[in-house]
């Protein structure tokens, strides 16, 4: 009997009740090829759409914890309202400290970064910079600290300084804001969330656009897994010339521009 020959990737062991074919050749269809592909690209988009999904730090208000090039991996479970259709996955609420991933409130297709400073319950207010929460001050060294050159009033001694609309504040916070405000404290109330960025002079969160809601979280950022040196301005540019210009720019400078003591670290 003629032997079959077979592509060297596509073939099966030898048959034992057939001992005089040595290969049995499998061939794969183009529907089944498609196919495969397909499923690739199904579980592809169910991992970033429900298990994880990357971020890349456009500004400076989370430095210098995350710089503007950082590429993060968002895990989009832990954090996630829990769903009966995943018993064995271990959710949570957003914590104080965590670094998150939301949708900014009033703005559905914007997600920020921010470090979560206060829970529901929570009784917060600033002095000289400090954030002390139920009368507790905060030991943050993650934190820009407040000096007499970058000191500003409505950020350093919030909320004893109102928001306005004059400092960049949002016109709806301005007006909601005073009730949630108890004896110089601003109270989160149930739902929400109060988010500060690290880099505190130089980050439009909470104090500017009031809470985040719990259905906007969206995650937590895991792991930085590539940072590269990019220009404040970069992710402004817009135009098919700007992107190739950029992509060719990272081509060029790859090696060097990668800021290789940063990459696959550890957000935290």
């Amino acid at each position: 009997m003629t032997k079959k020959k077979a592509p060297p990737n596509k073939t099966l062991p030898m048959d034992p009740l057939h001992p005089e074919i040595d290969e049995i050749v499998v061939d794969e269809t183009p529907y089944e090829a498609l196919a495969s592909i397909c499923s690739v690209l199904v579980v592809g988009l169910f991992i970033l759409t429900f298990l994880g999904q990357n971020f890349v730090i456009p500004s400076g208000s989370m430095e210098k914890t995350l710089l503007i090039g950082d590429h993060l991996l968002v895990d989009r479970i832990t954090l996630a309202p829990s769903a009966a259709w995943m018993p064995l996955v271990r959710y949570r609420e957003p914590r104080r400290n965590d670094i998150v991933v939301f949708l900014k409130p009033g703005e559905p297709d914007l997600f920020l970064v921010k470090r979560c400073i206060g829970v529901p319950g929570d009784h917060i207010h600033l002095r000289d910079g400090i954030v002390i929460v139920n009368g507790v001050p905060q030991n943050q060294p993650h934190a820009e600290a407040t000096t007499p050159e970058n000191r500003q009033d409505f950020l350093d001694e919030f909320p004893s300084v109102p928001p306005a609309v004059e400092f960049g504040a949002t016109e709806s916070w301005s007006v909601d804001f005073a009730s949630h405000v108890e004896n110089g404290d601003l109270v989160v109330p149930p739902g929400k969330f109060f988010m500060m960025g690290d880099h505190r002079h130089n980050s439009l969160d909470s104090r500017y656009w009031g809470f985040v809601p719990r259905e906007n979280v969206v995650g937590r950022p895991l792991v930085n897994y590539w940072s590269f040196k990019t220009p404040e301005d970069q992710y402004e540019q817009t135009g098919i010339g700007n992107t190739v210009a950029w992509l060719g720019h990272v081509a060029l400078h790859f090696f060097t521009d990668t800021r290789w003591k940063r990459t696959l670290n550890l957000v935290k």
